[in-house]
């Protein structure tokens, strides 16, 4: 039985608005929610990062493991550029499981690493691909109620994924006057980014998330990507909720 003073349940809730690319490849940016929230009940914790969501099943432990799901979003004809006139793509599910562990910190937590690695594949039918993404993040400041993270991480996808979303086939070509193009797999992407936060009191504060990425490979040499930019990135501000 928990203590008197001890919550079953905790919880950092985040909500506000992120800019980021129409879609991947994509110069033309779109506001978007920002969604984030970490759920812990016990040794288990809902963890929620805009439309993914995964459930930590060692939550007490400097290992972290579990499910993830992962929706991406469709990319139709109301987007900008030649690429609105290829076939439109629909919304697609993807399941998978990460592995992390997190070492180093003093007692406020700064200077920790966490290392991670997530594979999703697609579960709905719509790309038929797979991706594995590994990266590292670094708790760079714990400093009263100012705190930051630094992180950075790559992306490997699979033919089918990379066809999808990067390719272009020949009735596509000649409906968008973009160049035919059947990537292979590889890896995609690099990203760097940096979150960081200011607590007013216990309860309320301010998060931001600023991120950039770099497409790499296949994904970089796209006719999508060549037309639109080979860097992107996103931008979010928000208000968290501690409880």
């Amino acid at each position: 039985m928990a203590a008197p003073n001890e919550r079953v349940v905790s919880a950092l809730l985040a909500a506000g608005v992120a800019m980021k690319p129409e879609f991947e490849g994509s110069d033309k940016y779109e506001v978007v929610p920002l969604l984030l929230a970490n759920v812990k009940w016990g040794g288990v914790e809902l963890q929620l990062r805009g439309l993914e969501a995964r459930v930590d099943l060692f939550a007490d432990s400097p290992w972290d493991f579990g499910p993830v799901v992962n929706y991406r979003g469709k990319r139709d004809d109301d987007v900008s550029g030649p690429v609105k006139r290829l076939a439109e793509i629909d919304g697609a599910v993807e399941g998978g499981g990460f592995l992390a562990y997190a070492f180093g910190g003093d007692r406020n937590g700064q200077g920790e690493i966490r290392l991670e690695a997530t594979v999703l594949h697609d579960v709905s039918g719509e790309h038929d691909g797979f991706t594995a993404s590994g990266g590292v993040s670094y708790a760079a400041l714990r400093w009263g109620p100012v705190y930051a993270n630094v992180d950075a991480q790559t992306t490997y996808a699979s033919k089918d994924f990379n066809r999808t979303y990067f390719g272009v086939t020949r009735a596509g070509s000649i409906a968008s006057g973009l160049k035919a193009y059947r990537p292979g797999a590889g890896f995609k992407d690099v990203s760097a980014g940096v979150t960081a936060g200011y607590q007013f009191n216990e309860q309320w504060g301010l998060v931001a998330r600023a991120e950039v990425t770099r497409y790499v490979g296949d994904a970089a040499d796209s006719p999508i990507v060549k037309d639109g930019s080979k860097t992107s990135a996103l931008l979010g501000l928000g208000v968290s909720y501690r409880y």
